[in-house]
Order: C-alpha cells, then sequence, then structure tokens
C-alpha cells in the first residue's frame, strides 16, 4: 500500500495522513470548492476538488472520488468518519473498482446499519438487549399494544438512524400516537425510511462504549470502554476513557460482549459496540459503528496504540500484532469537542471568522485540529474545528489538565464549546462520576454558564488592573 486517498476534511483528514506519512504512505486529500485552502489539503501529497461546497455536491459523490483514486493510482480509500464511512454501496463499490476499502466488508456495515438487523444478527450470541421488539412498526394500534407489554416510558427509535433523528420518548399512552408520528416524519425526511421500533425507556443510562479491532485472520480484540455520557441533543460533547464506573468484572463482560458483536457480522478492522449502562449495571447492546469513532483518541492514549496504523495495517491483511492479554488501561484520557456552537444560545452553530485561533500545547495535551486562524468556518458541515484531549495518570489529573487546556485556547470571532466543557470538567456530578446522559438537562443552563463566565472575566479585569497599578509605581528612568 503506496498511496491512500482520504475521503473526507478537516482534523480526521489530517489524523488518518499523519499516520499514514509515519508509515512511509503517500497520500491524496479530497476538498470542495470552499476548502480549497484548507489544512488537510496543503498538508497532503497531492489534492483534487472533487465539487462545489455542499457535500452532496462533493465529499458524498462516492463514484467521484473513485475516479481520482483511479485515476491518481491510489491502493486505498480511507473514509474518516461521516460522510460516505458507513455506506455499504461506497464500500462496495471501493471493492469492485479493485481498490482498498479502510474498513469492514459492506455486508458487515449493512447489516450494522439497521438497527433491527443489528440486533437480529447478535439474537443468537446471548447478548442482552433493552426489552422491546425487533420489528420496524408504523402501526400505531400495534405500538400501543407493545407499550404496555413492555410497560411505560418508551423509546421510538428511526430504524435507520442515527445522531437522535427519529427518536422520541413517550411517558404515557395519550402521547403515543402523537410522537410517534413525530418520529415516522423525522425519520423519513432525515432518512428516506419512516420504518420505527419499540423499546423499554431507560431512565438513568450511561452511554458506555467498546472499541473493537478485527483481522482477516479470525482475531479479534477490545481495546476497552470509553463513556460518552455527556452529550447534547444526544450527541456526544466530552468523553472519556476509561469510565469512572466499570468494575473490572463488568469491563471484561461487556468487552467479551463487543468481541461477539464482531464476530456475527464478520467483522474487519477498527468498529465500535455502543452500550447502554442502567443504574443498576445492567448493560444492554445499542448499535455498532461501523468505522473509526470521534473519540477514538481517548483509546489511543490509555492503551498506547495508533488506531489508524492497526486499520491500515488490517487493511493490507495483516494479522494483528497485540493480543488481548497484551492490553492494559495505563492513565485516564479525556476529549472535548470544540464545536462552533454556541453554548448560550442551545448550542446552535456559530459560523463565522476565525479571528484569532491559538490552540494549547505541552505535556498531556492533545489537539486533533482541522482549522488555522484567519479561516471561515463553512456553514456546510459538521461545525466541529477541533478535539481537544488530556492525559493524565489519574482522572484527577486529566480534568485538572483539561482546564487548563480550555484556558490555553483562544478562539475570538465565534463562539464555542469550551466554556461548557470547562464547566463540565468543574461540576460536582461530574468530577464525582455519578452522571448519566442527562448530564445537560440536570446541570446545565446557559444563566449558569453566563453568570460563570462574567464572574472569571470580572476576576480577569481585577488582575489586569492590579497589574497596571503595580506597573505604574514601578519608577521609569528617562532614557536620554
Amino acid at each position: 500500500m503506496k498511496k491512500i486517498l482520504v475521503a473526507n476534511r478537516g482534523e480526521i483528514a489530517i489524523r488518518v495522513m499523519q499516520t499514514a506519512r509515519k508509515m512511509g504512505i503517500k497520500t491524496v486529500a479530497i476538498y470542495s470548492t470552499v476548502d480549497r485552502n484548507a489544512p488537510h489539503v496543503k498538508f497532503a501529497d497531492e489534492a483534487v476538488c472533487v465539487g462545489e461546497a455542499p457535500s452532496s455536491e462533493s465529499y458524498l459523490l462516492g463514484s467521484k472520488i473513485i475516479e481520482v483514486a483511479k485515476e491518481l493510482h491510489v491502493d486505498a480509500i480511507h473514509p474518516g468518519y461521516g460522510f460516505l464511512s458507513e455506506n455499504a454501496d461506497f464500500a462496495s463499490a471501493v471493492e469492485k473498482n479493485d481498490l482498498i476499502f479502510i474498513g469492514p466488508k459492506s455486508k458487515a456495515i449493512k447489516v450494522m446499519g439497521s438497527k433491527l438487523a443489528a440486533k437480529e444478527a447478535v439474537k443468537a450470541y446471548d447478548i442482552p438487549m433493552v426489552p422491546g421488539i425487533d420489528e420496524a412498526i408504523t402501526d400505531v394500534v400495534k405500538a400501543k399494544k407493545i407499550a404496555h407489554e413492555i410497560g411505560f416510558p418508551i423509546l421510538i427509535k428511526a430504524s435507520a438512524g442515527g445522531g437522535g433523528k427519529g427518536m422520541r420518548v413517550v411517558e404515557k399512552e395519550s402521547d403515543l400516537e402523537s410522537q410517534m408520528q413525530r418520529a415516522i416524519s423525522e425519520a423519513i425526511s432525515a432518512f428516506g425510511d419512516g420504518s420505527v421500533f419499540i423499546e423499554k425507556y431507560v431512565a438513568s443510562p450511561r452511554h458506555i462504549e467498546i472499541q473493537v479491532m478485527a483481522d482477516t485472520h479470525g482475531n479479534v480484540i477490545h481495546l476497552f470502554e470509553r463513556e460518552c455520557s455527556v452529550q447534547r441533543r444526544h450527541q456526544k460533547v466530552v468523553e472519556e476513557a476509561p469510565s469512572a464506573v466499570l468494575t473490572p468484572t463488568l469491563r471484561t463482560e461487556m468487552g467479551e460482549a463487543a468481541v461477539k458483536v464482531a464476530k456475527a457480522c464478520d467483522y474487519v478492522g477498527a468498529g465500535t459496540v455502543e452500550f447502554l449502562l442502567d443504574e443498576n449495571h445492567n448493560f444492554y447492546f445499542l448499535e455498532m459503528n461501523t468505522r473509526l469513532q470521534v473519540e477514538h483518541p481517548v483509546t489511543e492514549l490509555i492503551t498506547g496504540t495508533d488506531l489508524v496504523e492497526l486499520q491500515i495495517k488490517v487493511a493490507r491483511g495483516e494479522e494483528l500484532s497485540i493480543k488481548q492479554e497484551d492490553l492494559t488501561i495505563q492513565g485516564h484520557a479525556l476529549e472535548l469537542r470544540v464545536y462552533a456552537e454556541d453554548p448560550l444560545n442551545d448550542f446552535l452553530p456559530s459560523v463565522g471568522h476565525l479571528d484569532t485561533y491559538r490552540i494549547p500545547s505541552g505535556d498531556g495535551i492533545r489537539v486533533d485540529n482541522g482549522f488555522e486562524e484567519g479561516m471561515d468556518i463553512p456553514i456546510y458541515y459538521d461545525p466541529m474545528l477541533s478535539k481537544l484531549i488530556t492525559y493524565g495518570k489519574t482522572r484527577e489529573e486529566a480534568i485538572q489538565l483539561m482546564i487548563k487546556a480550555i484556558g490555553d485556547y483562544i478562539v475570538e470571532g465565534v463562539q464555542t464549546t469550551l466554556p461548557f466543557g470547562k464547566f463540565v470538567c468543574q461540576h460536582e456530578a461530574f468530577r464525582s462520576g455519578s452522571f448519566d446522559t442527562h448530564f445537560v438537562k440536570k446541570h446545565y443552563t446557559p444563566e449558569v454558564l453566563k453568570l460563570e463566565m462574567e464572574a472569571e472575566a470580572k476576576v480577569a479585569a481585577l488582575v489586569a488592573l492590579k497589574q497596571y497599578q503595580e506597573d505604574q509605581k514601578t519608577l521609569r528612568l528617562p532614557t536620554h
């Protein structure tokens, strides 16, 4: 494998290219017209414009991307995450064109891409699942009958979906019909598929996911868990590894269950098996993400591995060099997704110009970054600027380092999730480890953050004033 095309943009494109460069592999970047001067374009050995700004006219044009790959004599395509990374047809087309897809086979993507098909696939492996039905329905009468059997509250979920779309919590029967119609219409507009299924709503869940890696020689390992419970709009903002609540026994059980899920669909490459953990520490299989996750760096830091390197080696047909017993957890890692969003205004995207953009550095600090000062943030894509990751010997150390790193991260021109990240790290519920996916709903309001930011600004102003007064006292001698 001498040349890889990275079918993505931003920080993940650079992240993949960094490992490829380290392995002596050349890289090709693709870009849309609005990304012409983006850092990932400059970082690659070669770069090709594939279309206009909207992703449907550029980054989602599978056939155009394959065409570029063939023209430039590329050996493999790495999809990153998002865009075409979980598109089974794209993976299949890559393979048909005698190119290597750095990811699982299209069959595994297809099976795990449907929540219902995924549940069906893992049924035989005795993996715990949330009580519910394993068929898609659109019939309200049938839905009411099922809801009575499993008991309210229930969760209505789009079968084809993700990212919180087509998802509704129903507390009582009188709300079922209206919520179901809303979930169906949302699922149709987001995924073109209105089928939904119903399951018991786990009231205080934690979102725990297990990283797996599988080769083409039948070896499957897990690289422990990530805690991803701090979310807004069902999407993660703060992630960490390991989780503060898993016992060694539970960790082993969940790891073994994740390996079984991978085996259930003949998985190859890096994947993530997601579980819900209830307040009694029962875990339930949720879904499998058939790609590299946004939060993969925290796993890399606690296991001392390079997951992209492992992906590339597996795609080359190599056997995994790591055995399960070789892996141990070393230290603690924390990740904050730095989005250009306004945490004071319902986390709405805050597009604009990066007037000032300075990222922190130092021991235990890693920034997977896709932007630089002076750039505009395009409205066409996910508004993530970077991922800020800290690593310490203990959880407390990683948290303290994160607070310091957030303070050293200077962004002017747009609002970001940096102040929210600091709020999380300083909050007692997070620090104590007793939180769940409702952290934002329970503990966060824009008013609280506003007060904190105002208090900090006041302290900063007082410090500056004191410094100014000290400077005035200093005797200034004439210089002639």
